[in-house]
């Protein structure tokens, strides 16, 4: 695996062992074996056909909706961070975004252009690549009701063109062809829907005052359950500033989990079981994982 792998790296970076912590906005997580950030969509096309088919391959975009246990992860982690960041109006309602494009840049870039609706996009804390994956959304908007395609690179190096219908769209939920990782996206916007200015920093100021943005965090932790929030329920089942080790329970906005001293991903897990056990007690309410949990447990 080593090998083939560092025979395609001549010009992106290969690391070994590297911290999943640096790469993850909770700054926890033990070691990837591999880390690969390629430095153009060729390169990445051409290390994925020749890496060893036994070697596991995890897609890494802006690591916000994350943990990564403190065992790591086992085989090489694909980050674009340097790629894939285009954002592009390639027709007057037609917008071409890259995979590694923050989402708040693509919110920005709509702004300009006066194309909405759009500002919801502003209030998701990844990448293009991430909303993509989850149906990411916020303030009554969701990705994947703006797309129009797709592209995606699949575990040989092979580009696809992919159409919605090819994909099963849920709340929070994506299901598509196995081993394929989005790289682009078309979203169509709506010709009598104008963005606003003043409706993205309302948006953006909300943000700010009903969440703790200053502290490690992934975002929201859990899902909302039909007809109500999730935050509600965990502060209600009185679980707000709530810690284990040095992670707790945010007391600016209950579905957050903040590292607040020094963290590891198992202090983090397991006050995201504490949380949804309380709930289950409290409400009867069984709260589903918005954020990804991956990983090897520390031995």
């Amino acid at each position: 695996m080593m090998a083939a792998a560092k025979q395609n790296a001549d010009r992106g970076e290969l690391r070994a062992n590297e911290p999943m912590s640096r790469h993850t906005s909770w700054r926890v997580g033990g070691p990837a074996d591999l880390f690969f950030v390629p430095s153009s969509l060729a390169e990445l096309a051409k290390f994925l056909g020749e890496l060893d088919r036994a070697t596991n391959v995890f897609w890494h975009g802006a690591g916000s909706n994350l943990l990564v246990r403190d065992g790591g992860i086992r085989g090489v982690v694909i980050s674009a961070s340097k790629i894939l960041r285009s954002i592009e109006r390639v027709e007057p309602f037609l917008v071409k975004a890259g995979s590694g494009a923050p989402c708040t840049q693509l919110a920005r870039e709509c702004l300009r252009w006066g194309l909405g609706p759009s500002e919801f996009f502003a209030g998701i804390p990844g990448t293009v690549g991430g909303a993509l994956a989850m149906n990411a959304g916020a303030h009554g908007g969701e990705t994947w009701e703006r797309v129009e395609s797709v592209r995606t690179i699949d575990r040989s190096g092979e580009i696809h063109q992919r159409s919605p219908a090819e994909y099963s769209i849920a709340y929070r939920s994506v299901t598509g062809p196995r081993n394929e990782w989005f790289i682009e996206a078309n979203f169509r916007f709506d010709p009598d829907v104008t963005a606003s200015k003043e409706v993205l920093n309302t948006l953006l100021e909300r943000r700010k005052a009903t969440q703790p943005l200053g502290l490690p965090s992934c975002g929201s932790v859990f899902r909302n359950p039909p007809g109500d929030h999730a935050a509600r329920l965990i502060e209600t089942a009185g679980l707000k500033g709530y810690r284990i080790g040095g992670a707790e329970v945010s007391v600016k906005h209950a579905n957050f989990i903040i590292n607040r001293d020094r963290a590891s991903a198992t202090d983090v897990e397991e006050l995201i079981e504490h949380v949804r056990h309380t709930v289950i007690e409290k409400h009867g309410i069984e709260l589903q994982h918005e954020v990804h949990i991956v990983g090897e447990l520390p031995r």
